[in-house]
């Protein structure tokens, strides 16, 4: 379906069009809409605070940012943030994008989990961030206009139940390789799903280190 909100949309280009379909045909229905909406959120977060930036590349940030769950591009020992961004990376090296572009993208999906770095980056970096931050967490929730909010959703839906869907997509993505999550957020979701998951515990790898003091 295709959206414009006052002039926020998606580009218009063969490469936007190529990644809308890679991500509709590889990823599930539930990550598709979810990775639309994070592109708007960033969009119209980038229009509401005039920052400059590459549409093409938040695009490509937005929809590639939880390709990592996919069992066909999760790596065996990479956290799912890497196996997202080296999708990407590959995918858009395939269509003759500069090296200097697929480090924004990449460096916009590795750390789209981390919190309070992003936001100091590229404006790329920073809105597919933003994005997520609004779909999954609801910050800045209300700083979306009612129309706006009810525009992406119906082009893009929720769902009855994503906060709970969501959750389990993330679950099913990471909890193969449970040690990838020290440190991170998607240590919560473990704890939430699997009983038997065990943090990784900072100050206990520091004491338990190899040195003497």
């Amino acid at each position: 379906m295709s959206l414009d909100l006052n002039g926020v949309k998606v580009p218009d280009s063969s490469l936007a069009k190529a990644i809308t379909e890679m991500v509709r045909d590889n990823a599930t229905p539930l990550l598709f809409h979810h990775s639309s909406r994070v592109y708007y959120w960033g969009a119209l977060t980038g229009a509401r605070k005039g920052l400059k930036f590459d549409a093409e590349l938040l695009y490509a940030g937005a929809m590639f940012h939880d390709m990592g769950l996919m069992p066909r591009y999760c790596s065996q020992c990479e956290r799912f943030e890497v196996d997202g961004a080296d999708c990407a990376a590959q995918f858009l090296r395939s269509h003759g994008i500069a090296e200097s572009d697929i480090d924004t993208v990449w460096t916009a999906i590795a750390l789209h989990t981390t919190p309070g770095i992003p936001q100091h980056m590229k404006p790329e970096i920073a809105l597919v961030t933003a994005g997520v931050e609004m779909d999954v967490l609801g910050i800045a929730y209300e700083q979306f206009p009612d129309a706006q909010r009810d525009a992406v959703v119906a082009a893009h839906p929720r769902g009855g139940q994503f906060k709970q869907d969501i959750l389990q997509a993330f679950y099913d993505g990471i909890k193969a390789k449970p040690e990838t999550t020290f440190g991170n957020v998607k240590a919560d979701v473990l704890e939430m799903k699997d009983p038997s998951f065990v943090r990784g515990n900072f100050c206990e790898v520091i004491l338990n280190s190899d040195w003497a003091s």
